[in-house]
């Protein structure tokens, strides 16, 4: 089962790494996006707006790299799988949706415009995420453990005293 959601990974990371390089091509050339969707169909207005841009990189290139990074460890998971690199996945992909959800908060209330290839991007980060998740979940021990005695006290823990005897 850890390989499906392994695969599934693999498969969103290339998807989002076509919506990226879509995006970063267009913006490269200059040439609008198409998006004919409703209510969605602002791609235009976010991609020119100032935060399509930080630090001088288009976010779409930034996209290329972190779906780029997703699909290495997915494909080295499915050839090693290694426990560490699930655990890379869980907190790269953490990080993306952390991203996405604050990029999509930008879209909603400052440029008051949503492009359905940013949505998409979050939705297929948001599914890494969860299938990492289920890959190698994340097991708390909840085994209840005794306090430490410290070295200043070395007196025995107190005894349980009887209950007295009831008439």
């Amino acid at each position: 089962m850890k390989r499906f959601g392994v695969l599934l990974i693999l498969i969103l990371a290339f998807c989002g790494l076509s919506d990226s390089a879509y995006i970063a091509q267009n913006e490269a050339h200059h040439v609008p996006l198409l998006c004919n969707v409703t209510n969605l169909s602002d791609c235009n207005i976010v991609a020119t707006s100032p935060y399509s841009r930080l630090f001088g990189v288009s976010v779409a290139g930034y996209g290329i790299i972190f779906y780029g990074i997703i699909f290495i460890l997915a494909a080295l998971e499915l050839v090693l799988f290694n426990r560490f690199l699930r655990r890379a996945l869980q907190g790269i992909s953490l990080i993306g949706v952390l991203v996405s959800l604050y990029f999509t908060s930008i879209e909603i209330f400052v440029i008051h415009s949503l492009c359905i290839f940013c949505v998409a991007s979050t939705i297929i980060v948001l599914l890494a995420f969860i299938f990492a998740m289920f890959i190698e979940p994340i097991r708390w021990n909840m085994k209840h453990k005794p306090p430490l005695q410290s070295a200043a006290s070395p007196l025995p823990p107190p005894a349980h005293l009887p209950m007295p005897p009831t008439q």
